[in-house]
């Protein structure tokens, strides 16, 4: 999709982070944008500060784990723009631990925000995105979570490698049956973001005091985090990938190099090599 200018996005998880970071590139790009989070001062706050730069903006407060919710994301985007051009379903959590340990009621939350918040998008968006004829393109958020698996960190990286699932079926989809949508998936590594302090925004308030493995995982997070990429960095690619049409948006440093070792390990059927990236 080589023209933005003056058409209609949505982002969701766009308060902060990554997501905000797209979303006001996105608006330099002279795009009407939607913005949509679960967190409304902070969305407001992100709304107003884009408006103020000129951006054409709409906030929707949005809990992505809620179809309903973004079934009417979709349906006020429409109401205010028109025909959508652009959806990233880029909100996102983190949760980590023994996979064993975690609570069920996290699982149900790392998966209902990653992978159903994906899943509600492509199913409220892409049917819209071919209704109405035009260039399109989907952009799902993974990680190179996703391409990797890293242990003490089983809800986090099984919705993420669903996610790029997902994206790679969705990608075959509208691409045998001829349409004019294209898919990308981002796969971040770390990116200053609040990631780490996703329990701010989980239901009833956060969980439990975290047990011996939560607790070594959340540091190194917050270690990775400290050092890691502008989120606007993340946002250059992401208007790259639209423009070029290309699926994979990858990092190129250690975990691109984890991501290939797992890939070999695969091809050559041997056990699972553990060669966890050091940032």
């Amino acid at each position: 999709m080589r023209q933005l200018r003056d058409k209609a996005a949505v982002v969701t998880g766009a308060a902060s982070g990554i997501g905000f970071a797209i979303a006001k590139r996105l608006g330099a790009e002279k795009m009407r944008v939607v913005l949509a989070d679960v967190e409304a001062d902070a969305l407001e706050r992100a709304a107003s500060e884009l408006a103020a730069a000129g951006v054409e903006t709409l906030a929707v407060p949005t809990d992505v784990a809620s179809a309903e919710q973004v079934e009417a994301l979709a349906q006020r985007a429409t109401d205010a723009f028109g025909a959508i051009h652009l959806v990233c379903n880029n909100a996102g959590v983190f949760k980590g631990g023994s996979s064993w340990e975690v609570s069920l009621a996290d699982w149900q939350w790392t998966l209902g925000v990653n992978l159903w918040g994906v899943i509600h998008g492509v199913r409220s968006f892409v049917p819209r995105l071919l209704a109405h004829g035009e260039e399109a393109h989907v952009v799902n958020t993974a990680s190179m979570a996703g391409l990797t698996s890293n242990p003490f960190s089983g809800p986090y990286t099984v919705s993420k490698h669903a996610v790029v699932a997902l994206s790679e079926v969705l990608y075959h989809e509208l691409t045998l049956t001829g349409t004019h949508v294209g898919v990308s998936v981002l796969c971040p590594e770390a990116v200053a973001t609040r990631i780490g302090e996703s329990e701010r925004n989980r239901p009833g308030g956060a969980a439990a005091a975290a047990t011996p493995a939560e607790t070594v995982v959340r540091d190194a997070l917050a270690q990775s985090v400290a050092k890691g990429l502008a989120p606007e960095v993340l946002a250059d690619r992401v208007v790259r990938a639209v423009r070029e049409k290309r699926f994979y948006v990858l990092s190129d440093d250690e975990w691109r190099r984890a991501a290939e070792l797992r890939c070999e390990d695969i091809r050559l059927v041997r056990n699972p090599s553990f060669a966890p990236p050091s940032a």
